[in-house]
């Protein structure tokens, strides 16, 4: 994640950590995970892996926000992206206990939101 992905969480009233400010810039994905339980976070990340609802079951957790765009995406574009949901109380309000994947043009939560 780029840096400027905190500051777009903080500019819409939110804490947010960058790991490598914290000292967990080299961490595996489980003792990332492991930090953001035992802070009670929502864990922001393009690391496709923590898609994986068998490894990390997003009822367990806070919630998990996983942005899929493509490598070559710039800190720019990943902001934007960012900063639309985040604009949205709506879906946001529902991220608790979700996996939700945040691509350029759509939004899917896991488990699906019930009607």
């Amino acid at each position: 994640m780029p840096r400027a992905a905190a500051r777009v969480v903080q500019s819409r009233g939110h804490v947010a950590e960058d790991i490598r400010a914290i000292g967990l810039g080299s961490a595996t994905d489980a003792e990332v995970d492991e930090h953001a339980q035992r802070i009670s976070a929502v864990l922001v990340t393009r690391d496709l892996d923590f898609a994986d609802v068998r490894r990390y079951p997003p009822d367990q957790r806070l919630g998990l926000l996983v942005l899929r765009m493509p490598d070559e995406a710039t800190a720019a574009q990943v902001a934007e992206i960012l900063d639309r949901f985040l604009a949205s109380s709506e879906l946001v309000e529902q991220l608790p206990g979700h996996l939700v994947i945040l691509e350029r043009d759509r939004v899917r939560f896991r488990p699906p939101l019930k009607s």
